[in-house]
């Protein structure tokens, strides 16, 4: 299948938009990066590594990196935003008079705007009109992607012609993308299974076992399904790669920071040390309250999700939060 996008615009320079540079390359297309550090920028054109956050990795594909944002957008057919879920409305602004008319944005961070509580295709929708935004998620990490090894995401557009046309553009033997018009659906799943992951990691820190991680898996699928449900989210796209099987591995690895920082949390750090300036950045802290809000809006019930809110927020301890999700009161797994 041909494509008209064949010079894509990757916007971040971290992990991720490494790997989903070295993705549209190997799918054939131009890539240009941007990166606000020009040491990285330096690594990636000199010797086709980003030793600071892809350690160990030297690639083929040939990839121009730049710390000019008009010189990585001007031209570019499409972009993968891969900047953190919290700057989308500042990189929105940014980027907006270089695009090119019609130019889809692909969101490929996971979270919902903490400020506003908007999902962060409204936020392209609101400032960048000419733009036509786009999401990308699923069970990926950054080393999996970079390395070659193969990885199943999701594409999203409300236009399913865009998310087709997205998902030729960056197809490869390694890297298959499934297209949906479900915009909502693939960012409620995104923004949610961080947060959940984080509730997994604080369980097995605490030293709760494999048994309750499992459940918390479950049930906070239940979380994510009864709220994605409710902001009209299909149920394929809930279930699919970048629902369950997001939340699958998020809810399982180390290498996740989202389920990294609730194990730390378990093991007795504060979240308030975690998210200060220079750790790892866990987007499913800055989601928690937001999405209780969100839930609080559609009448959803987020057992899991507020209390993740609530031990982010340094308003009640781990201990306290377990034993009231152990101790709500007894239901039926399913309503009719």
């Amino acid at each position: 299948m041909t494509t008209a996008l064949n010079k894509i615009a990757v916007i971040g320079g971290g992990s991720w938009g490494t790997a989903l540079a070295l993705a549209a390359a190997r799918a054939g297309r131009e890539v240009i990066l941007w990166a606000r550090d020009a040491e990285t920028v330096g690594a990636i054109n000199s010797s086709r590594q980003n030793p600071k956050y892809l350690p160990g990795i030297t690639w083929e594909e040939h990839i121009v990196a730049t710390t000019s944002l008009e010189q990585a957008v001007t031209g570019a057919d499409a972009l993968l935003l891969v900047t953190p879920a919290q700057t989308t409305r500042t990189m929105t602004e940014a980027i907006s008079p270089f695009l090119k008319p019609k130019a889809p944005i692909v969101l490929c961070a996971k979270g919902i705007e903490q400020a506003t509580g908007q999902m962060l295709s409204q936020i392209i929708k609101d400032l960048a009109p000419q733009a036509v935004p786009a999401a990308l998620s699923g069970p990926s990490f950054a080393h999996d992607v970079a390395r070659g090894l193969p990885t199943a995401i999701t594409i999203a557009a409300e236009d399913g012609a865009v998310a087709d046309q997205l998902s030729a553009a960056l197809a490869s033997s390694s890297f298959r993308p499934y297209a949906t018009d479900d915009l909502i659906g693939v960012q409620i799943g995104g923004a949610l299974k961080n947060v959940l992951a984080i509730a997994c990691g604080a369980a097995v820190g605490y030293g709760l076992g494999a048994s309750a991680q499992a459940a918390l898996t479950a049930r906070g699928f239940a979380e994510l399904t009864r709220l994605g449900m409710a902001m009209n989210a299909k149920s394929e796209t809930l279930t699919g790669l970048s629902g369950l099987g997001d939340l699958v591995l998020t809810c399982s690895s180390t290498q996740s920071r989202n389920f990294a920082f609730g194990l730390k949390i378990g093991q007795g750090r504060t979240a308030e040390e975690l998210v200060a300036p220079g750790q790892k950045l866990a987007e499913g802290a800055h989601s928690a309250k937001i999405a209780v809000s969100l839930a609080e809006q559609h009448g959803v019930d987020m057992p899991i999700a507020k209390a993740v809110s609530l031990i982010v927020a340094g308003k009640i301890e781990l201990s306290q939060a377990l034993s009231d999700l152990m101790t709500r009161p007894l239901k039926r797994e399913s309503h009719p």
